[in-house]
């Protein structure tokens, strides 16, 4: 049984779908591994470390046309035209509704595993690619932050003077808010934070932040630990009751998102034009339409004085460490799908674990 690993074709995207760590791992029970020539190198990883791991550098047709294809990033359609029919894809799908991409995999007979659909589950910790990137994304986007604001974030004393520590403002606390949060006071800054979900409150607290309570009348609490759409009353108060809070800030993240739905407008334009010369807006659902209707998708701009951060791949900026953690999750993954028998590997059924038919994008 073979896996492949082919080079990432969108433009920015740096990860890469395995390590020479894992491929190691991998190799030694009982898999042949095809690399793309330079499909990590991107992320530092140089083919002579995944030659050295056991695995042959291949190129991007043989990759593709392995019986199990590892990825970071939807296919493209000529991608997919490369697999094998009846192969397995392990990867980010990055899909809702109708899909062509996905019809396409599917007419192929090609079994299609979308990492976002992992349910939160305490067996799935360890696959869960959402949540490891989402913390790598939280992290990053507070050092985007941090490089970006003119000031510095911890209280500085000096014979020259001292500085107040920056006020830093979260918005939502998911996996990459909390890591925001954690990330924000490691670096000394004064953080805020707020969620629609009234049992992170305890969990923002932790990590030595304030809470913002508002009373906008309902909870936004959803399924598997997501958060739902508001209701267009809640939404309207929730904006009213931010704004003065959000005008303070030096430095507001933005992180708040519901599964295909557009992202919720949290930060108004009146809210910016509020907000002090030089404060910085890093919005982690640009890719949704943005929390901050100002934000740009994979633009950084100024507007009224304030400068807004749109980048859409924050673990893409820290390639090396989100492609080991990646590469884990499908490790993991992997491990649970099949096992060695007499005539060797074998995939299990994908119908009798809850993980496995959980994340298997099911033929139409």
């Amino acid at each position: 049984m073979n896996i492949g690993i082919p080079k990432e074709s969108l433009a920015g995207e740096a990860r890469v779908a395995a390590t020479p760590d894992v491929v190691r791992r991998w190799v030694a029970q009982g898999f042949e591994v095809l690399v793309a020539a330079g499909a990590g190198a991107a992320a530092h990883y140089p083919d002579s470390q995944y030659a050295e791991a056991g695995a042959r550098i291949a190129d991007q047709a043989e990759a593709l046309g392995a019986e199990i294809v590892c990825k970071v990033r939807r296919p493209t359609t000529e991608e997919v035209a490369a697999m094998a029919a009846g192969a397995v894809y392990l990867g980010f799908v990055e899909s809702c509704g109708e899909d062509e991409i996905v019809a396409a995999m599917l007419a192929r007979e090609i079994h299609v595993f979308a990492l976002e659909r992992m349910p939160r589950i305490s067996r799935a910790q360890s696959m869960d690619a959402l949540s490891s990137q989402s913390n790598i994304a939280g992290y990053r986007a507070v050092i985007e932050a941090a490089a970006r604001f003119g000031r510095f974030f911890p209280l500085m004393m000096t014979s020259a003077g001292s500085s107040k520590p920056a006020r830093v403002v979260v918005l939502g606390a998911g996996v990459a808010g909390l890591q925001a949060i954690a990330t924000a006071r490691r670096l000394g800054a004064e953080v805020r934070a707020y969620d629609i979900r009234p049992e992170t409150r305890e969990q923002i607290q932790s990590l030595g932040a304030k809470p913002i309570d508002l009373d906008i009348g309902e909870s936004g609490s959803g399924e598997g630990g997501y958060a739902r759409e508001l209701s267009a009353e809640a939404k309207a108060r929730q904006q009213q009751l931010l704004a003065d809070e959000l005008a303070k800030a030096h430095v507001i993240v933005t992180t708040a998102m519901i599964p295909c739905r557009p992202a919720p407008v949290l930060v108004t334009e009146e809210t910016v034009q509020r907000m002090r010369p030089g404060s910085v807006i890093v919005d982690l659902a640009a890719a949704g339409g943005g929390n901050c209707p100002l934000t740009e998708r994979d633009r950084v701009v100024e507007r009224h004085g304030v400068i807004l951060v749109g980048h859409t791949n924050f673990p893409a900026l820290v390639a090396t460490d989100a492609s080991a953690f990646y590469a884990k999750n499908l490790a993991n993954l992997l491990a649970l799908m099949v096992e060695k028998g007499e005539g060797g590997l074998a995939f299990k059924d994908f119908s009798a674990d809850e993980i496995t038919q959980a994340t298997l994008i099911p033929a139409t």
